[in-house]
């Protein structure tokens, strides 16, 4: 089966949500791993025209939330500055290399690669083992800044609760909400440019703040009765039960990691038409309204059990 061609924005900043799994069995990402993973994520993001947003480092998968921007915001010296910083100072670029580079940085799907690369050399290094640590492909959505973008937030950010390993999401340390309250969010790594008007607010903390609150009222944190069993939201919604937001985010669902585009309903429809090529469905398709997410839309290419 040939693979659905992804869809990237190359001529605008576009924020996407990366998922990616290992082929291993059990849990290889133990903290080593975690930590070691975290910090080439932080490292390359300050080489690759990329800004981390959100992001959760599992036992056996990862979430990024990761916005892009495209080649031509970058100047010549802003592009050496990058690489001297991160190669060293004695590294040059040739001239006629410089259009290939320039390109590559700009490069969601380089700038995964070689997250994941230098996971699986340190992994097998340290394990002394050889052959594939990841399995298929990344996943990635395209994610509208905004409303759909703070929830898709969320929904990273719940992981370890919805796995049962914390019982506050900042408990957890290798989650972006615990990194902003554990470590103030130190070396000022994550963006906190939501993109939503009601986080809007000259400090970081208080943006930050905000977006803690809203993932609390929105995940129903801390309510009693709620039971965390991905298999729950199915059982809803074949029973008729309407689905509410908190039901979304603390139930595993595919909207928020097989979706080809989420976002507002015009944002969708903008986009599909803009790669409905990449679709297999030869029928033209219409933004998917997300039930328990009042304003959110979905466009979706694989299976629609969600």
């Amino acid at each position: 089966m040939p693979r659905i061609t992804r869809m990237v924005i190359s001529d605008q900043p576009a924020v996407y949500h990366i998922v990616s799994r290992t082929v291993l069995s059990g849990y290889p990402l133990g903290a080593k791993e975690k930590d070691f993973l975290l910090k080439q994520i932080k490292r390359l993001s300050k080489l690759y025209f990329a800004e981390i947003i959100g992001f959760c480092l599992m036992g056996d998968h990862f979430h990024l939330l990761v916005k892009m921007f495209p080649a031509t915001d970058f100047s010549e010296s802003s592009i050496r500055k990058r690489c001297r910083r991160h190669y060293g100072d004695d590294y040059t670029i040739p001239k006629d290399r410089l259009p290939l580079i320039r390109d590559k940085l700009a490069s969601l799907s380089e700038f995964v690669k070689d997250v994941k690369i230098h996971l699986t050399r340190y992994y097998n290094r340290h394990y002394n083992r050889r052959g594939f640590f990841w399995a298929e492909r990344f996943k990635s959505v395209i994610v509208e800044a905004g409303a759909a973008l703070v929830n898709c937030l969320v929904y990273i950010d719940l992981n370890p609760l919805r796995a049962g390993i914390v019982k506050k999401p900042e408990d957890y340390r290798w989650v972006s909400i615990g990194y902003h309250i554990q470590t103030n969010n130190k070396d000022n790594f994550l963006s906190t440019d939501f993109g939503f008007e009601e986080f809007n607010a000259r400090s970081q903390k208080e943006r930050v703040r905000r977006y803690r609150n809203y993932m609390y009222n929105a995940g129903s944190i801390d309510r009693p009765g709620k039971v965390i069993d991905p298999r729950q939201l199915i059982r809803e919604k074949k029973r008729g039960v309407e689905i509410t937001q908190a039901g979304r985010l603390r139930y595993r669902n595919r909207y928020f990691t097989d979706s080809g585009i989420i976002g507002s309903e015009a944002f969708v429809s903008t986009h599909y038409q803009r790669f409905k090529h990449h679709f297999t469905c030869k029928h033209e398709k219409k933004p998917k309204p997300i039930q328990g997410l009042s304003g959110i839309y979905s466009m979706k290419r694989l299976s629609e059990l969600i």
